[in-house]
């Protein structure tokens, strides 16, 4: 699950309303964190954004898919974030800052 070099430049680009952020390799692919807490990941050359009761819906939408690790049965909490927002940075900025929130609260949680 390598990482296209071009993509990650380009997504780090589209980040450049949103802030700081700091991109760590994970098991083959991206977390992507602002102030420690993971927010997003790149896995198969996709962004995906975490994702909770309060915003699932806009993604399910717009056909837009957990990630799903070849080990886990049931898909995780980050969803593909579809192109036209990925292109928009006005809208990634909103879309960002809606995960950072649902990251932010579940690492409350813990």
């Amino acid at each position: 699950m390598a990482v296209n070099e071009d993509y990650l430049k380009y997504v780090q680009e589209q980040f450049a309303l949103f802030g700081d952020i700091e991109i760590k390799k994970m098991f083959g692919g991206i977390g992507i964190f602002t102030n420690g807490v993971m927010f997003a990941m790149i896995a198969n050359d996709t962004l995906r954004f975490k994702v909770d009761e309060t915003n699932r819906q806009q993604y399910e939408e717009r056909d837009m898919r957990p990630f799903f690790s070849g080990s886990k049965k049931k898909g995780m909490p980050y969803w593909e974030v579809p192109p036209d927002i990925l292109d928009d940075r006005s809208l990634l900025k909103e879309w960002a800052n809606q995960s950072l929130k649902i990251a932010q609260k579940a690492a409350g949680k813990k």
